[in-house]
């Protein structure tokens, strides 16, 4: 399929509220641009189902020239992008759909894989597929690789936690809808408040929750690794906690270094990236620290404007060509 002849529906948060510095969807729609695609904006609140098919209310997204093509910044008070007219517009004629809506990964979150799923049904490629987002759970398909992860375990008994706690003396628990570091927690021996972060995690045991072994190595950094159609970007961004925190999360506070993947990185990125191609992941970001797959993030991954400018990259660009494959592969 000619580039040029591309429809992308971009499933975005509120453009008023990005970083432009940092946000991975603008990088994204920034080389579709350039590839000539038609880019289509829409929320999540404009997806809808009417007359036995999805649709969604959208309106052409343009980014400004310096901004798509140069990367640079605008000017305060200057125009960033514009949008056309708002259409309604059947989404099974789209041909690719890109699901960029930050979690939380909540009840209208699973509501709108629905819609995208019967999008998919009527023929458009959705990135990533709505059935894989459903099923993977960014912190419990880690356990999908247990060649790959520390010990844990799953659960929302605090005997079991404690017992956990007991064996491996430093551990983090963290809830599985949790993200940018949220509701992470790292506990010790002797922790008086081991009991209260317990039912923080588990919302007093009415939900399953996470708990790990703690890795040291997260003092050099908690690294997002991505891959593009199940093959790994050559360079890691290790987010690094600040002093005397635990979380490496850019939203916690990391500072991002770029490195080049380790020989473990590597292998790693081998055992994952079949099964995400397997489901339709075509855009995934793996978190790694020390030897160690933590998560498995599916939902929006971020990571790449970091990982352009320290390296010279263009990852939107290598995931387009990837979508463009599997156009033309349909």
């Amino acid at each position: 399929m000619p580039a040029a002849a591309v429809n992308a529906v971009f499933v975005m948060d509120p453009l008023e509220r990005l970083n432009l510095k940092k946000d991975s969807t603008l990088a994204i729609v920034s080389a579709a641009q350039r590839r000539g695609w038609t880019v289509h904006y829409a929320l999540q609140r404009d997806l809808y189902f009417d007359r036995n098919r999805p649709c969604a209310q959208t309106r052409t997204l343009t980014l400004a020239p310096g901004f798509a093509n140069e990367h640079r910044l605008p000017a305060p008070g200057e125009g960033w992008y514009s949008l056309g007219p708002s259409v309604a517009m059947p989404l099974g004629g789209a041909d690719v759909i890109f699901m960029r809506k930050d979690p939380p990964f909540d009840m209208e979150y699973v509501y709108s894989t629905y819609l995208l799923e019967r999008a998919e049904a009527e023929g458009a490629l959705v990135v990533n597929r709505p059935g894989a987002l459903r099923d993977c759970n960014e912190k419990f398909f880690a356990t999908a690789f247990p060649q790959c992860g520390p010990p844990l375990i799953v659960t929302r008994r605090a005997d079991l936690i404690r017992d956990f706690q007991k064996q491996h003396h430093n551990i983090v628990v963290k809830r599985l809808d949790g993200m940018g570091g949220e509701s992470v927690f790292r506990v010790m021996d002797g922790d008086a408040n081991f009991g209260v972060i317990i039912e923080t995690v588990t919302r007093h045991g009415t939900e399953q929750a996470m708990a790990q072994k703690f890795i040291p190595e997260i003092v050099d950094g908690d690294k997002r690794i991505l891959l593009v159609d199940g093959e790994p970007i050559p360079y890691a961004l290790a987010r690094v906690p600040q002093a005397g925190e635990a979380r490496g999360n850019l939203a916690a506070g990391g500072k991002g270094e770029g490195r080049p993947l380790t020989a473990r990185d590597r292998w790693i990125a081998e055992q994952v990236g079949p099964e995400l191609k397997r489901r339709g992941l075509y855009f995934v970001g793996i978190d790694v620290i020390g030897d160690y797959l933590t998560e498995v993030n599916v939902t929006c991954p971020t990571c790449i404007r970091e990982l352009d400018a320290q390296f010279s990259l263009d990852i939107g660009s290598t995931l387009l060509t990837a979508v463009e494959g599997a156009l033309a592969r349909r």
